[in-house]
C-alpha cells in the first residue's frame, strides 16, 4: 500500500494551510503569515510542495504543477524589486494560483506517494522489470552510475514515467544537478517544437530548486519527469521542427569538436550585433538555427551567442503585433537557455542545441505572421513627445499602461488571433523616450513590477516573463539593452492594460499601504 508524501512538520503545517484553505480565504490567510514573519521563501516553498502534491499533472501544460512552479523565480525576484506590502502581493498571487488548482475538479485529487530511488533498473514495455545487466550482460561491468543514468534515460523515451521518477530520486543523490538535468535535455530540446514548456519546465524547476533549496529537489522533480516522460501530445501546431535537420547542424559545423569559447568579452560587441540584428529580422524563426550555428562556427562565444539570440529575440517581440497575455516564450526561452549556458554538469551538446532552438517552439513562432511594427518608434514620433522629468515620465507611462482598451481575453479562445491594440504604440513609444533619455532602468522596472504584479489571468507567466526581461537587461551590453527595458513596457501594455485582476484587487484593499 502506498503512503502519501509527508514533509517535516513545520512545514507540513505551511503547505496544509495551502491545500486546506477555501479559496475564497486565502488571499487573507497568506497575507497573515506574511504578517506573522513567515518569510516569502517559506510561502513559496510551502505553495510548490503543495501543488505538486496535490495536484494531478494534466494531459498538456494548462492547469497542474507545470506553471506554479516555473513561476517561482519570477515571483520572488519581483517581489524583492518592491517595498512594504506590496512585496507581499506577487506571493499572494502564487499562492492563490496553487489554492486554485489545488481546489480544482480538473486538476484532482491526487496525492503524491513516497517512492523509493531505483538503482540500474528500467521498466519492460509489458510492464514487468528487468534490470539493465540482465538485457545486457556485457554491462556488467559498468559502475551503478552509468547504469542508472542509462536506465534512466530508456525509461523516458520509453514512456515508463515511474520507473524513471525512482532512477532521478537516485541519480539526485549521486550527481550534481546539471549532470541530472543533462539527462533530461534530448528529451526536452527535441520536443521543443511541439511544446516550449519540454524544455522550460525543467530548467524553471531548477531555477526554483535555487531559489527555495535544492534539499526539495526530490519532490519538485518528480512530475518533470513524468511530463517529459509521456507520450508527446498532437498540438494544432503551425509547424513542427526535424530534428535531425537541427543535429546535422552541429556535424556540419563541426561544434562539438571545434574550440567554441564558453565566455564573451567586449571584442565581440560588433558581432553580437550583427547576429542580433539579423535574428531580429528573420520572419521565418527557423531561418535562425543554421544563422547561429554558422555565427559559433565563426568564433561567437556561446555566450556571446546567447545574448545576440536575446537582443534578436526582444526585436522580434517588438516588431510583433501579437497580444496573447501569455505571449511570454520568445523572453523565457532565451532566458532559460542563457541560464543552461552556465550550468556545471551540462554538457556542451546539449548546450548547442538549446541555443540553436532558442525561438523555434510553438508559442514563439505563432507570433510569425504578426511583425507589423517597428522595433523603433521613428524619430519624429519620439521628437512630438514633451520634455519630462524621469518621474513625470514613469507616470505617463503608467498612466498609459492602466488606460489600455478592456479585452475580454476569457471568451478569445482563438490565441492566434489575438493582437496587441494600436494603444500599446503609445506605450513603447514612451519607453523608447526614457530609454533615450539614459533614465534610471531600476525606476523603470520597480514601476513596471507594481503593474505586472496585478496580474492573476496569465497563472504568473506575467511576472516570469517580466523577471526575464530584466535579468536579459543586466545581462545585455550597450548599445543593445534598451530593447529589453522597451520590451518590458510593451509586455506589461498588452498583459496589464484591460485585464481580470480580481485576486489584486481583493489583496490591494488588505494592504497597509
Amino acid at each position: 500500500m502506498f503512503k502519501p508524501i509527508q514533509f517535516p512538520a513545520e512545514v507540513e503545517n505551511l503547505v496544509r494551510l495551502v491545500e486546506e484553505t477555501e479559496p475564497d480565504r486565502i488571499i487573507e490567510a497568506t497575507l497573515a503569515k506574511l504578517r506573522e514573519g513567515v518569510s516569502p521563501k517559506e510561502l513559496l516553498t510551502a505553495g510548490a510542495l503543495a501543488v505538486v502534491r496535490s495536484v494531478e499533472l494534466p494531459a498538456d501544460h494548462h492547469g497542474g504543477p507545470v506553471h506554479p512552479i516555473c513561476g517561482i523565480h519570477g515571483v520572488y525576484h519581483t517581489s524583492q524589486r518592491l517595498s512594504g506590502e506590496l512585496a507581499f502581493v506577487p506571493i499572494v498571487q502564487h499562492i492563490a494560483l496553487c489554492n486554485h488548482h489545488i481546489h480544482s475538479r480538473h486538476m484532482g485529487p491526487y496525492i503524491m506517494p513516497e517512492i523509493a530511488p531505483l538503482e540500474g533498473k528500467a521498466g519492460g514495455m509489458e510492464g514487468f522489470e528487468y534490470t539493465m545487466r540482465e538485457m545486457a550482460p556485457e554491462d556488467g561491468n559498468k559502475d551503478p552510475v552509468s547504469v542508472t543514468k542509462e536506465a534512466f534515460q530508456q525509461n523516458i523515451h520509453g514512456r515508463n514515467s515511474i520507473a524513471a521518477e525512482q532512477n532521478c530520486l537516485w541519480l539526485l543523490e549521486n550527481l550534481l544537478p546539471g549532470e541530472v538535468l543533462d539527462l533530461m535535455l534530448p528529451a526536452a530540446v527535441s520536443r521543443n517544437t511541439m511544446d516550449d514548456h519540454y524544455f522550460i519546465y525543467p530548467i524553471f524547476t531548477v531555477r526554483t530548486l535555487d531559489c527555495i533549496g535544492w534539499e526539495w529537489a526530490s519532490v519538485l522533480m518528480r512530475p518533470v519527469v513524468r511530463f517529459e516522460a509521456r507520450e508527446p501530445l498532437s498540438f494544432e501546431v503551425r509547424r513542427t521542427l526535424d530534428f535531425s535537420i537541427v543535429e546535422g547542424l552541429l556535424d556540419k559545423y563541426r561544434l562539438v569538436e571545434i574550440d567554441i569559447p564558453a565566455h564573451t568579452t567586449q571584442r565581440e560587441t560588433e558581432a553580437i550585433g550583427e547576429v542580433a540584428t539579423r535574428i531580429g529580422a528573420c520572419r521565418d524563426y527557423y531561418d535562425t538555427i543554421e544563422l547561429i550555428a554558422k555565427a559559433l562556427a565563426d568564433g561567437l562565444s556561446l555566450e556571446g551567442a546567447g545574448e545576440a539570440l536575446s537582443i534578436g529575440a526582444s526585436i522580434v517581440f517588438l516588431r510583433s503585433r501579437y497580444g496573447n497575455p501569455m505571449d511570454s516564450h520568445l523572453h523565457t526561452a532565451v532566458n532559460s537557455r542563457r541560464y543552461l549556458l552556465n550550468m556545471e554538469g551540462v554538457s556542451l551538446r546539449n548546450k548547442l542545441l538549446a541555443l540553436l532552438t532558442g525561438i523555434t517552439g510553438p508559442e514563439c513562432i505563432i507570433s510569425e505572421d504578426k511583425l507589423n511594427w517597428s522595433p523603433r518608434t521613428d524619430p519624429e514620433s519620439l521628437a512630438a513627445l514633451p520634455e519630462r522629468s524621469q518621474e513625470t515620465l514613469l507616470d505617463a507611462i503608467t498612466e498609459s499602461i492602466e488606460s489600455q482598451p478592456w479585452a475580454d481575453w476569457e471568451t478569445n479562445s482563438n490565441l492566434a488571433n489575438i493582437f496587441a491594440p494600436p494603444e500599446v504604440k503609445a506605450t513603447i513609444a514612451l519607453a523608447q523616450n526614457y530609454a533615450n533619455l539614459g533614465y534610471d532602468p531600476k525606476a523603470l522596472f520597480v514601476r513596471l513590477a507594481v503593474l505586472i504584479c496585478r496580474d492573476d489571468f496569465t497563472e504568473l507567466h506575467a511576472l516570469k516573463q517580466h523577471q526575464a526581461m530584466v535579468e536579459e537587461f543586466y545581462t545585455t551590453r550597450e548599445p543593445f539593452r534598451w530593447v529589453h527595458l522597451v520590451s518590458s513596457a510593451k509586455s506589461a501594455a498588452v498583459i496589464v492594460g484591460g485585464k481580470e485582476q480580481s485576486v489584486y484587487k481583493r489583496t490591494r484593499e488588505m494592504l497597509k499601504v
